[in-house]
């Protein structure tokens, strides 16, 4: 299962809202690439029956690859607002690597 924050949530219903797509699921998946190996995606999209674990937290449709859910299982997405600036994060327990930026990891 993957979890949000309270704050992650918020904006994740904010930019739903904002942007007039409201009825869709956020999809968190990864992709090859980024310094430390696998790159974290966010998008809003719709599930796929067949390929897709679904998920809801607090309000959000969760929808993630069954690909992608073997790297991201148990994973919390937070978001933080700060003076060196704004964005979602991973806190990822299958993660063996890291890279400084947080969008990156190796498992």
């Amino acid at each position: 299962m993957i979890v949000l924050t309270d704050k992650a949530a918020e904006k994740v219903k904010e930019i739903l809202h904002g942007e007039d797509k409201e009825g869709l699921g956020l999809r968190i998946g990864i992709k090859g690439g980024g310094c430390s190996g696998f790159s974290y995606t966010l998008n809003f999209d719709k599930p796929n029956s067949e390929i897709d674990q679904v998920f809801e937290d607090k309000g959000i449709q969760i929808i993630v690859d069954s690909k992608s859910f073997v790297y991201l299982s148990g994973t919390q997405l937070d978001f933080v607002d700060s003076l060196n600036g704004a964005g979602f994060t991973f806190e990822n327990p299958n993660a063996t690597k890291t890279c400084g930026c947080g969008s990156s990891f190796q498992a």
